[in-house]
């Protein structure tokens, strides 16, 4: 159920005259899930829900459609001609000076900006700033319930103990038979998700050598490489438990098959780990001395370990994104990047550190997910991160 009431306190904490929320026929899945609704039916007319800093809350709904925000409180506009539509919408936000929407200046932030730049120049025309509802979005769709934190850490444990699977099937194909399938890997991964009730929206990435320098590998029949000895492997996996509201976890590690790891495959990836390293700090020092710190800042912080130790041109995605009931969740990225990221990291989100460098011939990365506490206290899930590439030949 929405809680209007702690919306309208944000709002007026934030300086804001109100909320508009506005869909047609599911453009703003952000809107939809604040609202409630997602898994109905998509309507097929324009609607839009305003929440006052004060007062009661208004709809305005299609006649044909009229019953779509029933179950919302407050009381109803109902439009049939699009005048009606363009009149009703100048009678929600009357009055109001600065409002949010699902928006943002010159797309950019794309995973904010879900309402068409029709529809805000329409609201703009009727005497009101339009500002991003980006931390409104993090606070009431990105914020974690205790029992979601709960279904996180149950998920971590399993696609922690995935690896120590993976590794050891590894090493045992290789020695037994001198090779074994990436795809073959993938689905012992999925075997055991399934085993310990954990679900995924597709399957994990295992690449080996060349392919784990592609940071958007699919592991498929199409380009499926067999593992050897010697070999450099990437493993990155997610997955949550099969519960309503069931929050991921998403991880990605990285081993040798062999008794050791060759130099430059060790140098390579010690500078990733003291990226990430450097990124969670940032975050850890932020929350503890009450500085807010905005996603573009994590990235920055991770990016300058890769950039000074000259492999800034092969760091090609940005440090990490938000985790939520989808594996790229709804709040704050990582991203300096991509994009400038201002979102500011709030407590109860969760989002991943996974700096990388790919290069040609191979590529490295560790993931690890960050949770912030109610409490401002940072957590690190999915066992310990990882500080050394897994020599699993020497292990299994």
């Amino acid at each position: 159920m929405i809680d209007i009431p702690r919306i309208q306190a944000t709002l007026r904490e934030n300086r804001l005259d109100g909320w508009l929320l506005y869909d047609f026929r599911g453009s703003n899945a952000l809107a939809r899930r604040i609202l409630g609704l997602d898994g109905r039916g998509m309507s097929s007319r324009r609607l839009l829900y305003w929440i006052p800093a004060q007062g009661e809350p208004r709809k305005l709904v299609h006649r044909i459609e009229s019953a779509a925000l029933d179950d919302l409180p407050g009381s109803k506009l109902v439009y049939l001609p699009w005048q009606q539509f363009e009149e009703g919408v100048a009678s929600l936000v009357s009055g109001s000076g600065r409002i949010a929407m699902e928006y943002a200046p010159r797309n950019s932030n794309p995973y904010v900006s879900r309402v068409d730049a029709g529809t805000v120049e329409l609201v703009r025309s009727l005497g009101v700033e339009v500002v991003s509802s980006g931390d409104l979005i993090q606070q009431f769709e990105a914020t974690w319930s205790e029992d979601q934190w709960r279904m996180h850490c149950e998920a971590a444990k399993h696609t922690d103990s995935a690896y120590t699977r993976a590794w050891a099937f590894i090493a045992e194909r290789v020695r037994r038979d001198g090779q074994v399938m990436e795809t073959t890997v993938q689905q012992v991964i999925m075997d055991h998700f399934t085993q310990h009730g954990l679900v995924f929206d597709h399957g994990p990435i295992v690449g080996v050598n060349a392919h784990s320098g592609d940071p958007h590998f699919e592991t498929c029949p199409a380009s499926d490489q067999p593992i050897r000895a010697g070999d450099l492997v990437l493993i990155d996996l997610w997955a949550k438990v099969n519960q309503p509201d069931a929050v991921y976890s998403d991880l990605t590690r990285m081993a040798v098959v062999d008794t050791a790891a060759q130099p430059r495959h060790a140098e390579v990836f010690d500078i990733v780990c003291r990226a990430r390293d450097a990124a969670i700090e940032a975050v850890r020092s932020a929350f503890a001395s009450g500085t807010p710190i905005p996603g573009w800042q994590v990235d920055d912080a991770a990016r300058r370990v890769i950039e000074q130790s000259g492999y800034g041109a092969y760091f090609i995605h940005r440090t990490g994104h938000s985790i939520g009931q989808e594996v790229h969740g709804n709040g704050a990225n990582m991203d300096n990047l991509e994009m400038h990221d201002e979102r500011r990291i709030l407590p109860c989100t969760c989002f991943s550190v996974e700096p990388g460098i790919y290069l040609p011939e191979f590529g490295m990365r560790s993931e690890v997910d960050v949770y912030v506490g109610h409490d401002g206290r940072v957590h690190v899930t999915g066992g310990s991160p990882q500080t050394a590439l897994m020599p699993i030949l020497a292990a299994f």
